[in-house]
């Protein structure tokens, strides 16, 4: 098996994550957030999407799903448009809500998609290729790959976790 499948293997598993804990749903449950401060499963789902988004468009030198699909205007958050969540406040929160499970569940699927055909078309020698050099050491294609999957997978767990606080979940 080559990475790239395992890559794939393992992003395939976030969208299973993100649909288990999102389906059946309401805008409430969606939108609430555990003891009143804590992260809502919308903001937790948007915001690993977003950095998904993010990280793999940068890294394939490719455009935002966020921006390019109208994802942004669907959303229509209270949020600057590069906003990915990180740092949020709890103010900031609470501006991430939406409507329905639907919205949260097809940008994921959007931007699953985008990864999916990125790394479809991974060699074995760019993931050793430096994406980001903000860092010491630079940060290679794989680091980033396997860092925004640890994010994924932490954020997807908390969000079940939330869920299962709720009555419905």
């Amino acid at each position: 098996m080559h990475a790239k499948d395992v890559l794939v293997d393992a992003y395939g598993r976030i969208q299973e994550e993100v649909h288990a804990v999102v389906d059946g749903l309401s805008s409430d449950d969606l939108n609430a957030r555990p003891d009143g401060r804590a992260n809502s499963i919308t903001w937790l789902v948007w915001h690993l999407t977003r950095v998904q988004d993010d990280h793999i468009a940068d890294a394939f030198g490719l455009k935002q799903v966020w921006l390019s699909g109208g994802w942004a205007d669907r959303f229509a958050l209270a949020v600057p448009l590069d906003d990915t969540g990180y740092g949020h406040t709890s103010q900031k929160v609470a501006k991430v809500r939406v409507d329905s499970g639907d919205l949260l569940t097809g940008y994921y699927d959007a931007v699953h998609e985008q990864t999916l055909r990125a790394l479809r078309e991974l060699r074995a020698d760019d993931l050793d290729r430096v994406v980001d050099e903000n860092w010491s050491p630079p940060v290679t294609l794989s680091a980033r790959l396997v860092s925004v999957l640890s994010d994924d997978l932490q954020h997807v767990g908390q969000a079940a976790y939330a869920r299962g606080l709720s009555a419905d979940g």
